[in-house]
């Protein structure tokens, strides 16, 4: 039986290591933290959205992150220190402008896939992760906004998602809840939420009980191809092992970079800073006045999911700062200000608030294939969309390690 080591115990890690375990390898899960899930898998929008399969490359990106470049509240927000990671990754961001059209629509078309391999995981495992399959409702303030949503809709369309145009009172009826005035929106009822800690949490354990052997509270100290396989040597503050593996699939988020250097491969993912909040629903006033409905706002970038009947959880931001973990209170109060404004029956006074570091390729897309050398696999650089297009990156790793490896 061929031996996998899947490095990171995140959500793709997780979905990366149990594709491959049905597919009957000897798979070794090596975590750095004590449980999965406890990074940017941790505390996300908790949105599987394929509705937000947009690119980001788009000049008026860069327009918006220069011009928001001196707001501490801004929904993007770039440290002007330079660096040469930071230097690379936005002119390879830049390059693939003219790929907006085509990458947002393989985007959408890889979020579709998705869902059929976590929904039916999530049956077949018995995993409870708080989801609804109340969709995703998308709301505009401004009529430049809203043409603009009309004219990526049809992009989705081309990948295979539908939606549908609401006015402000039909956005009303799909969520109640909702306070302030919009133009309109988009609603699309194929998507879904639910807790991403919880799903990983639950998959993590179904793959132990398909025999995937988990390492958590073990770094990865080296890596080296070589000839017949790879070279891990993991460890923890008392030890440390090396072992020989056919293969090894790299799901480390951020730390993917450094893991591909060692690898004899370069791997441009970033971390990109992302905030939430959630709130605890103590109240009955609270329950009934939280939304039912998973929103995005397109002004503000910001998300919001119900999780549960006692939480709601709100997100976004994107902030270029290097590996920085600070949870900052002038980028949170933007978040507990939105819930002020769009439901004001929901008190603020218990929440949680959370930051974390999105692995974000240039070109927006995952690096799903092999690298340099013989054995050397990545399923990384999800961005803003690792647990949407996780299923389906995990599926398709899986399947390229197995032709890879096949006699």
């Amino acid at each position: 039986m061929k031996t996998i080591a899947v490095i990171g115990g995140g959500i793709t890690g997780v979905t990366s290591a149990y594709a491959l375990a049905r597919r009957g390898f000897a798979v070794t899960l090596i975590e750095r933290h004590r449980y999965p899930g406890m990074e940017a898998s941790f505390a996300n929008g908790g949105q599987l959205s394929a509705s937000n399969a947009e690119s980001w490359n788009q000049r008026s990106t860069i327009f918006k992150g220069l011009r928001w470049m001196l707001r501490k509240d801004a929904p993007l927000l770039v440290n002007p220190r330079p660096s040469w990671h930071k230097l690379s990754w936005f002119a390879e961001f830049a390059a693939a402008i003219p790929h907006y059209r085509a990458n947002t629509v393989a985007t959408a078309r890889m979020a579709v896939a998705a869902r059929e391999h976590l929904f039916s995981w999530a049956r077949e495992e018995a995993i409870d992760f708080d989801l609804k399959h109340k969709g995703i409702l998308h709301i505009y303030r401004d009529k430049a906004s809203f043409d603009h949503a009309g004219a990526v809709s049809a992009l989705l369309a081309e990948g295979g998602l539908a939606q549908r145009r609401v006015t402000p009172s039909e956005m009303r009826a799909i969520e109640p809840a909702l306070a302030g005035a919009f133009y309109g929106g988009f609603y699309t009822e194929s998507d879904a939420s639910g807790d991403i800690h919880k799903f990983t949490a639950g998959l993590a354990a179904a793959a132990g009980r398909l025999g995937v052997r988990c390492l958590y509270g073990r770094s990865v100290l080296a890596a080296k191809a070589v000839d017949g396989g790879v070279n891990v040597c993991h460890g923890d503050v008392h030890a440390s092992e090396r072992e020989r593996f056919d293969a090894v699939v790299v799901c480390a988020g951020t730390e993917s970079r450094a893991l591909a250097a060692m690898l004899g491969d370069r791997v441009n993912v970033y971390p990109v800073k992302g905030y939430s909040i959630t709130i605890n629903l103590h109240d009955a006033d609270s329950r009934a006045g939280a939304p039912q409905v998973s929103l995005l706002d397109d002004a503000t970038k910001l998300v919001a999911s119900r999780l549960g009947a006692a939480r709601l959880r709100v997100a976004g931001t994107a902030e270029f700062n290097g590996h920085n973990h600070d949870i900052r209170a002038d980028r949170i109060r933007p978040l507990v200000h939105w819930v002020e404004q769009c439901f004001p029956g929901v008190s603020t006074r218990d929440l949680v608030p959370w930051a974390g570091l999105r692995p974000m390729m240039p070109n927006m897309l995952p690096r799903v294939g092999g690298g340099r050398h013989p054995g050397v696999f990545y399923n990384t650089g999800h961005g803003h969309l690792g647990w949407t297009l996780s299923a389906a990156t995990a599926d398709m790793i899986g399947g390229i390690v197995a032709d890879a490896l096949r006699p």
